[in-house]
């Protein structure tokens, strides 16, 4: 079984067209075009969505360790 050739991709696209209908084939192309659009809006408001997670959790009061490192130096100074 090699690869086909174009004769065999032409006569396949012929008969996909009379079995299916140009309507089928545009109304398909509509609905495969909107279900790529809705995943890559999905996978953008979840990385979006991941981003603002992150930002909460660096900045909900817990310092790094570096942070604290030099806090606690600072309190030892300060007594």
């Amino acid at each position: 079984m090699g690869s086909f050739s174009i004769t065999h991709w032409l006569i396949l696209l012929v008969v996909v067209v009379v079995v299916f209908g140009t309507s089928k084939l545009r109304n398909a192309g509509k609905d495969l075009g909107g279900a790529v659009k809705g995943f890559k809006e999905a996978v953008k408001d979840e990385n979006t969505e991941h981003a603002k997670k992150q930002v909460v959790l660096d900045h909900d009061g817990n310092a790094h360790p570096e942070e604290r490192s030099t806090t606690k130096t600072d309190d030892k100074h300060n007594v």
